[in-house]
């Protein structure tokens, strides 16, 4: 069984959390390849972007990447203390960690840049949110990005996206590349989406 790591930074978007839990959710009870979820953070409790609270089910310390197969991050608002935790050293040396074992990374919107900002993105090609000007894909560019007007990108084991949208996408992205092109077609079909 494959196991990903949802990491959940104060401030996420609950929503963009989960895309991931749902779709590892349905591939662990109906899809041919189970996928083991786990959630973390660097606090014992997180607020969401929209005051959902929410425990983590392991402490970040007592995490090893070397237990999981994949890395999942969602976005989140910034004035809601998204960049605090995403931003943290802590979680910057797990994004690296992941990448140089050459594990799937999978991003939603402004989950790209603490991506960027670790440098695993640097002279790779990836995407994040570009509303309302344009900031966030200019900070993305800043980490030596090749950044791409796409709604969503993959550059060998990183996916990245642009928005809340993209997020179904982005979990079924990392699923296929978790387990095969025939998995994901079969929790597609369960979940009625083809």
């Amino acid at each position: 069984m494959k196991n990903v790591l949802l990491f959940l930074p104060q401030g996420f978007e609950a929503y963009e959390a989960s895309v991931f839990t749902d779709v590892m959710g349905w591939s662990r009870e109906v899809g041919a390849a189970p996928v083991d979820m786990v959630t973390t953070a660097l606090r014992p409790e997180i607020t969401c972007t929209w005051n959902l609270i929410v425990r983590p089910e392991a402490d970040f310390a007592s995490i090893d990447s070397k237990d999981f197969d994949a890395l999942a991050i969602p976005g989140g608002f910034e004035s809601a203390g998204f960049y605090e935790d995403v931003y943290d050293e802590r979680f910057l040396d797990l994004i690296r960690e992941f990448d140089r074992g050459r594990k799937p990374i999978a991003a939603v919107c402004v989950g790209a840049l603490p991506v960027g900002k670790s440098g695993v993105l640097k002279g790779r090609k990836a995407t994040t949110y570009d509303l309302p000007d344009g900031s966030r894909r200019t900070e993305l560019a800043s980490f030596g990005v090749m950044v791409r007007d796409e709604r969503l990108v993959v550059d060998g084991n990183i996916i990245t996206s642009t928005g809340p949208e993209t997020g179904l996408d982005v979990a079924f992205t990392l699923l296929e590349m978790l387990t095969g092109k025939e998995n994901v077609a079969a929790v597609r079909h369960e979940m009625r989406f083809g």
